[in-house]
């Protein structure tokens, strides 16, 4: 997997954001069965910043704690099968690897919803980041039987890592 993060804020936690956000990105990726290597970007932000993501792509000025922007048009959730046909979609050339998708995640919001929700930042950290993921791989949340498939998958895939809520 190819991966970029790019820290905007100077912001530091107690645990390596790159380094989390590639085990949780392949944690979900291999619970979803994602058959390919990986390219993927991160942009960790701060509260402005991410609102002005969330004002200019999806024209909501208010902030968020991240977004997602897949590159992937799936059919149907994490359905790779499909994804050769439109290699050049999808496929860097020199790689060969997917173009999964680019994240944009608020480390002010971080911190805040761990003090709120009484978990540790690197749990809400690592739960934003499979949140995406899920997102990148097809899944949404708009109607409550998606909502509460996601979940399942968020929580099955950081209880596996061991990053639980307390």
């Amino acid at each position: 997997m190819t991966f970029y993060v790019e820290n905007r804020t100077k912001s530091v936690f107690s645990f390596d954001p790159e380094a989390l956000v590639r085990e949780v990105a392949e944690a979900v990726l291999a619970s979803e069965k994602c058959p390919y290597e990986v390219q993927l970007s991160v942009i960790l932000t701060d509260n402005e910043g991410i609102r002005q993501y969330n004002r200019e792509f999806r024209g909501i000025d208010k902030e968020t704690d991240v977004l997602s922007f897949p590159n992937v048009d799936f059919a149907s959730e994490a359905d790779f099968s499909i994804l050769e046909e439109r290699e050049a979609d999808y496929f860097d050339p020199d790689t060969g690897e997917l173009f999964l998708g680019d994240i944009v995640l608020s480390v002010d919001r971080v911190k805040e919803q761990a003090v709120s929700y009484g978990h540790s930042e690197k749990r809400e950290f690592a739960f934003l980041v499979a949140h995406s993921m899920l997102h990148l791989c097809g899944y949404d949340h708009m109607e409550e039987e998606q909502a509460r498939i996601m979940e399942a998958k968020q929580e099955a895939v950081l209880q596996k890592m061991g990053i639980t809520r307390a």
